[in-house]
């Protein structure tokens, strides 16, 4: 059975079953291996939580790294630009920087773009290196225009940056490491090479395959590739490594440089003080056609992609399209696929947020031939998963987060508070029949925010933007957007009545159709102010939510009708210091969750 509509439970049908069973390679007949593995009911192993947090609650800025927009970038937020918002985030007050995922992505087919459906999650995405911070860069490697025209863009142009950066950074590359006075740099790239090892070396090679076969007019993804090619240990594979090797050792360089960037940006974070430092988000899944599945196809299911069943406002189920690790070995062996993809964002992370943390359970697929209202719940091996993540985050001392909204499995909130999992409360979402919850409702082992890259700002949902773009894109019915809309009347009211409930200055000259703006700012403030107060150890508050931004960063069920991913910030760097309302938000912060020592 799975969850259907309105909490009715809907049969699998025998051949959902039956290719289901297929994907996973279990054979029908043999009821033993097609048994989901039994829970343990010994103790639940406990992830790492800093021990200042047992008499401290802490806040931080959450914000999409490539909407940055600066004075020196090349129209996309960078490392440099992370370390400068490091420095940033410390004087006003933060301990951590919540980001996007930075997982590598197609660098062939750069409006791929989704950092939720990356080529690879264990290696970083090398279109946030910055360029002009590497030595042996010079301005003659890259045209200042048209720099100046992708800086100054509203949108970031995925396509326009990749081909600057990658024509600039294999200029530097042509020339290294004579053209650089770091005489330790080749010695550092020769170790990193030998300890990200065959991962490495298949990454490379794939994006050098990538780029190659691209650059021919053919798929930049292997499921589109000849057969001889679809297999990384194939002899043409081992043909074109040998033909191309200046092409592959490129690709790891570029690895190595942003492993470089990104670590120097993390030690400007500890020393501007933010004692979690980076907060990094893991993708769920991967693409179906990217480096991690052609690199270790055996680890991931072939014939069926991660989605979510049927509810309210997908009526027919959602299909992410993205590949999923297989039950059977995601945390089998030494060095687990799930271990080695935790490990490589907690290398650079104080904190990392699980992305769907129902999937350290269950996660519902998809098969192939069928819509996702035939896929099914597929049991994970969520000991072995809690028991990896307690001993990788007690190494690299690293906070965990679980995305726990959605449809979860009975009980799985209770597990992950025992694993010392922090929940993950959006505001909005917390409401009884009553109206929003109150303050002290909230668990206190969790992050609370006010919204995420999925919805529209503060301001935005006052304004009931986020109805209006549902129904602009055709994402629900007419009706459900009036029933929508007498809702947020409602729901406003809530929020004005939830302020003064907890003490808070609750403005109550707004309207949706005229809003008072200084009145707007007053309620941003306030409920800044609110999730402060809460129990939960962590707050995060959305840089968006700050510059008030009006464009979206991310309409759930859009593609080509909407430029997600890229609208990019509507101020620059150096202006968000002085921005009113990022300082009256941050000052009232830092004034409901004060530092003690």
């Amino acid at each position: 059975m799975r969850p259907g509509l309105n909490g009715t439970q809907t049969p699998i049908s025998d051949e959902t079953k039956r290719q289901m069973l297929e994907a996973l390679g279990i054979d029908p007949a043999d009821t033993a291996s097609a048994a989901p593995p039994r829970r343990s009911r010994k103790p639940i192993p406990a992830s790492y939580v800093p021990a200042f947090l047992a008499e401290e609650k802490v806040w931080g800025l959450a914000l999409q790294l490539y909407e940055l927009r600066s004075a020196r970038n090349w129209g996309i937020g960078d490392f440099e630009d992370l370390a400068v918002m490091a420095d940033l985030a410390g004087r006003l007050g933060a301990d951590f920087i919540g980001l996007n995922p930075l997982h590598a992505p197609f660098l062939a087919d750069p409006d791929r773009c989704s950092p939720y459906e990356p080529s690879n999650r264990q290696f970083l995405n090398p279109l946030m290196i910055a360029v002009d911070r590497l030595a042996g860069y010079r301005p003659d490697m890259a045209s200042e225009k048209r720099i100046a025209a992708l800086r100054a863009g509203r949108k970031v142009d995925y396509v326009g940056v990749a081909a600057a950066k990658r024509a600039a950074l294999r200029a530097v590359y042509d020339g290294w490491p004579a053209n650089s006075d770091d005489r330790d740099a080749e010695a550092r790239f020769t170790a990193f090479i030998k300890e990200r090892g065959e991962a490495l070396r298949r990454h490379g090679l794939f994006e050098a395959l990538s780029e190659v076969r691209g650059a021919a007019g053919e798929s930049t993804g292997w499921h589109g590739w000849p057969k001889a090619y679809q297999d990384p240990l194939t002899d043409e594979v081992a043909a074109f490594a040998r033909e191309h090797g200046d092409l592959h050792r490129f690709h790891m360089w570029l690895q190595w440089v942003a492993h470089e960037q990104l670590t120097q940006a993390v030690d400007r974070a500890k020393a501007a003080g933010l004692r979690i430092g980076l907060y990094l988000d893991l993708a769920v899944g991967e693409a179906l056609d990217g480096s991690a599945t052609w690199s270790e196809r055996d680890h991931y299911v072939a014939t069926a992609t991660i989605g979510s069943p049927p509810d309210p406002f997908a009526a027919e189920g959602q299909d992410w399209r993205l590949a999923a690790l297989q039950p059977a070995t995601i945390a089998a062996g030494r060095h687990s696929p799930f271990e080695r993809m935790v490990k490589a964002a907690m290398r650079y992370a104080g904190a990392i947020r699980i992305d769907h943390a129902a999937a350290l359970r269950r996660l519902f697929l998809v098969p192939l031939d069928l819509k996702p209202d035939g896929g099914a719940y597929v049991e994970y091996p969520q000991d072995a998963l809690l028991s990896i993540l307690a001993r990788c985050s007690a190494e690299h001392r690293c906070l965990v987060i679980g995305e726990d909204l959605g449809i979860l499995p009975p009980g799985l909130q209770d597990d992950l508070a025992k694993a010392k999992i922090l929940s993950y409360r959006i505001f909005s979402y917390e409401r009884s029949e009553t109206g929003f919850k109150p303050a002290e409702t909230y668990p206190e082992l969790a992050l609370a925010c006010i919204s995420t890259h999925d919805h529209q700002t503060l301001d935005g949902w006052w304004r009931g933007a986020d109805i209006r773009m549902r129904d602009k894109h055709g994402l629900q019915p007419p009706e459900l957007t009036r029933e929508q809309q007498a809702q947020r009347r409602s729901e406003r009211r809530d929020l004005i009545k939830v302020l003064g409930a907890t003490g808070l200055d609750a403005p109550t000259r707004l309207s949706a159709t005229s809003p008072d703006d200084a009145a707007l700012e007053d309620l941003i403030v306030g409920a800044h102010r609110f999730v402060a107060r809460t129990p939960s150890l962590l707050v995060a508050v959305r840089l968006a939510d700050l510059t008030r931004e009006r464009a979206p960063t991310n309409i759930p069920g859009t593609s080509s009708d909407y430029p997600n991913w890229k609208p990019k910030l509507s101020v620059t760097l150096e202006e968000l210091p002085t921005i009113p309302l990022l300082r009256r938000v941050t000052e009232a912060l830092c004034e409901e969750r004060p530092r003690r020592g």
